[in-house]
C-alpha cells in the first residue's frame, strides 16, 4: 500500500500564498504612495524617498504582516477546512511547526527592522505584533473586537508614516481614517462570508451573534460614520481636490453599499471583498492628484 504523502516543511509557493503577497504589495504601495505625495511635498525640497529608512519602515510593516497572516492560517486551519477547503495550506503545502517557526523569525525581523529607523517605530511595530497575534488567538471569536483590531492596523500603517515624519499629519489622518473604515467593512463582509466554519467551531463573530440582516445593518452604519468622518477631516484638510476626488469616489463606494444591500450568498460576498480592495486602490491613488 502507498503511505500518503506529507506535506513539505517548506515551499516557496505555499509561503507566499500564505502572507498573502498581493494584500502585502498594496500595503507596502500605499506606504510609498503617502511618503512621497502627503510628506514629501510638505518637506520643503527634502527627500523622503530617498531616506533609506523609509524603506525599512515598509520593509518592517510588511514582514509584521506577513507574519500576522501566517499566525491567522495557523489557527484557522480547522475553519478553514470547511470555509476554503480548496485553499487550505497548511498541513498540506507546509509543515504546522514551520509556520510557526516563520511567524516568531519574521517578528523578530519586522521589530528589529522598525527599531533601527526609530525606537517609537519599534515599539509600534512590537503592539502591531502583539495585537495580531492575539487577534488570531482570540479577538476574531469575539464580536467586532477583531474586526476593529485589524482595521485599526490597517489605518495605521499608513498613519505611521505621517507620525515619524511629523508632515503633513492631518492629511495623512484623513487616508488613514479612510483605510480604517474600508477594512472594518471588509472584515465584516468576510465573517458573513466564512459565517459557516465559525459557527460550528464556536466563534462568536457579528453575523453568529446577532444574525445576517442585522450584520449588514451595522455595515450601513459604519459606512454612514466613515462619510461624515471623510467630510470632517477633509473639510479641516479644505483642499477642492480632495472634495472632488472623494465625491467621484462616493459613486463607487455607494455601487459598493448597494451591492452590499442586495447580497445574500456567499459568492456575492466574496466579490463585495474583493470589491472593497478595488476601493482602497482607488482611494491610495488619489494620493496623486493632490
Amino acid at each position: 500500500m502507498k503511505r500518503s504523502s506529507s506535506p513539505k516543511a517548506f515551499s516557496f509557493s505555499a509561503f507566499f500564498k500564505i502572507i498573502r503577497s498581493d494584500n502585502l504589495m498594496m500595503m507596502g504601495f500605499a506606504q510609498i504612495m503617502t511618503a512621497y505625495f502627503l510628506v514629501e511635498k510638505q518637506m520643503n525640497g527634502q527627500s523622503v524617498i530617498g531616506d533609506y529608512k523609509l524603506y525599512l519602515l515598509i520593509l518592517s510593516t510588511i514582514t509584521i504582516a506577513a507574519a500576522g497572516y501566517l499566525i491567522n492560517d495557523y489557527y484557522d486551519v480547522k475553519i478553514d477546512y470547511i470555509n476554503k477547503p480548496d485553499e487550505v495550506i497548511i498541513g498540506k503545502g507546509m509543515r504546522r511547526r514551520m509556520v510557526m517557526f516563520l511567524h516568531t523569525v519574521l517578528n523578530f525581523i519586522g521589530i528589529g527592522l522598525a527599531s533601527i529607523v526609530s525606537l517609537k517605530i519599534g515599539l509600534i511595530h512590537f503592539i502591531a505584533a502583539f495585537i495580531l497575534w492575539l487577534y488570531s488567538n482570540s479577538l476574531k471569536r469575539m464580536p467586532f473586537i477583531g474586526n476593529l483590531a485589524v482595521a485599526s492596523l490597517t489605518g495605521l500603517a499608513i498613519w505611521v508614516i505621517g507620525f515619524y515624519y511629523q508632515r503633513a499629519e492631518l492629511l495623512v489622518l484623513t487616508y488613514a481614517i479612510f483605510a480604517f473604515f474600508i477594512n472594518l467593512i471588509r472584515e465584516i463582509i468576510k465573517d458573513i462570508e466564512d459565517r459557516e466554519g465559525d459557527r460550528k467551531h464556536g466563534c462568536k463573530t457579528l453575523p453568529i451573534v446577532l444574525g445576517f440582516r442585522a450584520t449588514k445593518n451595522i455595515i450601513f452604519i459604519i459606512a454612514a460614520i466613515f462619510v461624515l468622518a471623510i467630510l470632517i477631516v477633509a473639510y479641516k484638510v479644505n483642499n477642492p481636490l480632495l472634495y472632488i476626488y472623494f465625491g467621484a469616489l462616493g459613486i463607487l463606494f455607494f455601487l459598493f453599499m448597494y451591492k452590499i444591500y442586495y447580497a445574500d450568498r456567499k459568492s456575492h460576498f466574496t466579490q463585495l471583498s474583493r470589491l472593497s480592495k478595488l476601493l482602497m486602490l482607488t482611494g491610495v491613488i488619489s494620493m496623486a492628484f493632490l
